[in-house]
């Protein structure tokens, strides 16, 4: 992924002393390092960007955001889905 994309946290789980979580980008779910957000909790929304959770964000924005991405036609390319 090259965009900041948003996605909710679905698990989370220790590897080797690093916490990992599972990501939900609107159905689409990848494998994300939370090194830059050791605090993260189940439930909340996250900014990732080359597979590091770098940022925390609401749900409403991480829709709008997106919804946005959806509307431009680029979600399923940035998520290796199209």
């Amino acid at each position: 992924m090259c965009l900041g994309i948003p996605g909710k946290v679905i698990e989370i789980w220790d590897e080797s002393g690093t916490r990992m979580s599972t990501v939900d980008f609107g159905g689409t779910t990848k494998t994300v390092c939370l090194a830059y957000l050791p605090d993260m909790e189940l439930g909340e929304y996250t900014i990732v960007h080359a597979g590091f959770a770098i940022t925390r964000l609401d749900e409403d924005s991480a829709n709008e955001t997106l919804r946005m991405f959806a509307d431009l036609g680029i979600l399923e390319e940035e998520l290796g889905t199209a």
